[in-house]
């Protein structure tokens, strides 16, 4: 099942595994069993410390365990990891076999001390890249404490379990039976959720933290390349970043990034993890900042809230906090929020095989998300507001090709309907005859743009009327010491590239305020300046 390049690339990796792995599988007579076990065969073929035995008796078929010879420590999956789930294959052999994570120190510390009996199942599809990252996780905890049980589970090879389960989003994730969460989660987030008192000892630590030179506020493009620009200048350089990497973590396919012909949202951010890390950069993950005090202190420092309490002072502070999917703000939509109404197709649409869906948004991003869809749902109905579509007519001639897809236009989503406990429809309003519509869908996915994260700014900083950062070319805002980046701010084009750039501007904007304004922190400037 591996290609050549493939084969040796996975050897080479093996290479690194350090005790031996058995690899047991359960399996029956479908064609499905009989290709996981060509790929296990092959893997074992590949290192002398991997072996496959064929005597598992889990009772999801296709499956597997990655077992470290002559203990208790494995993970499993049921399903074929490939595709996004490549990775998590590839690090869970690595793992099991050995090879030490590079989380920090004390996160690994910390999933070791957790107390209590915790069984995982994480249901995934193999086109979503948001997956990996929470599969990962869970499966190093399993590798690092023994309480600690996770399978992995393709739902598109296990329909009726998924059906009785009620998922109808990937990454979900249960835990002893019960819905634990759903989407992307970080290892630091789980961890948090288990170890009581872990958010309140490390708001602590970050607020006993030195002031520093330039805070950054955000880790997308804008915000890594910031971080990279400010301590190659030599100066105390923090980030604060509720999810590493941003809204990139949630795009797939990247064309148009210069000199990197194509890569994947994840690919790209934990390219920009790895760069930022190579610098002195101190990264506090998993924090979201909830308001900003200009001027704090004699010194002029800027303090920045975070949700968990903690508090920071910087000389000068780099907003670059991006944006989110925007809903529609009807009734049922949040209720049924991974009940059915979804923002990521390439994510949760396997999970809607066979089934009819809606699409509202007649942009790019919705037209591109009904193309994708009528591939593996029964029905697409695309739903746009105005009275035509806005996506490019290359996209809009592909999508009234496909024969399994209607148009509704000038049309209003007024509700998304559900039995209480997933969607069995929506109402719209033609905004041409006034006449009101149902519509029977099981799914609803909501194309219809983005929100800039910048409420928590309000009266603090000038934003415009759509909540966007007010800078000018250097990136500065109307607070001073206050610069801004990215998708959050003016900045007209909502790129990836373009935010990188405006990361880097916001960069020496803040470097050169810091040169011509007062001299440099010394360490003792948070007892000098807060009055705790």
């Amino acid at each position: 099942m591996l290609d050549a390049s493939l084969a040796r690339q996975l050897k080479t990796l093996l290479e690194k595994v350090t005790q031996p792995i058995e690899l047991v599988s359960t399996l029956d007579d479908r064609p499905k069993s009989a290709e996981l076990a060509e790929l296990l065969d092959e893997i074992a073929g590949l290192s002398d410390l991997v072996t496959h035995a064929r005597t598992g008796d889990d009772p999801r078929r296709p499956s597997f365990v990655i077992r470290r010879a002559g203990t208790g420590i494995e993970v499993g999956f049921a399903g074929i990891p490939l595709g996004h789930e490549f990775s998590s294959l590839v690090l869970a052999l690595l793992q099991v076999g050995g090879h030490p994570s590079k989380e920090a120190a004390e996160l690994l510390t910390q999933v070791r001390d957790l107390e209590g009996e915790f069984h995982f199942e994480t249901y995934f599809s193999l086109s979503c890249q948001n997956c990996p990252d929470v599969v990962q996780a869970l499966n190093l905890m399993c590798v690092l404490n023994p309480t600690i049980t996770h399978t992995a589970i393709d739902g598109a090879l296990f329909p009726d379990e998924v059906d009785n389960r009620q998922v109808m989003a990937v990454p979900s994730v249960f835990l002893n039976g019960e819905p634990f969460g759903s989407g992307r989660m970080t290892l630091e987030q789980i961890v948090g959720r288990l170890d009581v008192g872990a958010a309140a000892r490390t708001a602590a630590a970050i607020s006993e933290k030195d002031p520093f030179e330039v805070l950054v506020v955000g880790g997308g493009p804008a915000g890594a390349t910031a971080a990279i620009y400010a301590a190659r200048k030599g100066i105390r350089t923090g980030v604060v970043a509720e999810r590493f990497g941003g809204q990139v973590l949630d795009t797939v396919g990247i064309e148009n990034f210069a000199s990197v012909p194509y890569t994947e949202g994840p690919k790209l951010a934990a390219a920009l993890d790895d760069h930022v890390r190579r610098y002195d950069v101190d990264i506090m993950n998993a924090q979201h900042a909830t308001a900003l005090t200009p001027a704090v202190g004699e010194q002029g420092l800027v303090e920045v809230e975070l949700g968990s309490g903690a508090r920071l002072l910087a000389r000068s502070v780099i907003l670059s906090t991006g944006a989110r999917w925007r809903s529609m703000n009807v009734p049922g939509e949040t209720e049924y929020r991974n009940k059915g109404v979804t923002y990521c197709p390439h994510c949760d649409g396997p999970l809607f095989k066979g089934k009819r869906v809606a699409v509202i948004g007649g942009g790019n991003s919705g037209v591109e998300a009904a193309i994708d869809l009528a591939g593996i749902v029964a029905h697409v109905t695309l739903v746009e507001f105005d009275a035509e579509l806005r996506a490019d007519e290359v996209l809009q001639r592909k999508l009234r090709s496909l024969p399994n897809i209607d148009i509704l236009i000038s049309a209003q989503t007024t509700e998304v309907v559900g039995d209480g406990v997933k969607v069995t429809g929506l109402t719209y309003a033609d905004r041409t005859t006034e006449a009101w519509h149902s519509l029977a869908v099981d799914g609803v996915f909501v194309q219809i743009g983005l929100l800039p994260n910048t409420e928590w700014l309000s009266g603090t900083i000038d934003l415009t009327p759509r909540g966007e950062i007010v800078i000018d070319d250097h990136g500065r805002t109307s607070v001073p010491g206050v610069y801004a980046a990215g998708d959050c701010t003016t900045a007209p084009f909502k790129q990836i590239i373009v935010a990188a750039g405006a990361g880097a501007t916001a960069a020496l904007g803040a470097f050169d305020h810091l040169i011509r304004t007062s001299p440099a922190l010394d360490t003792g400037a948070r007892s000098l300046t807060r009055a705790d």
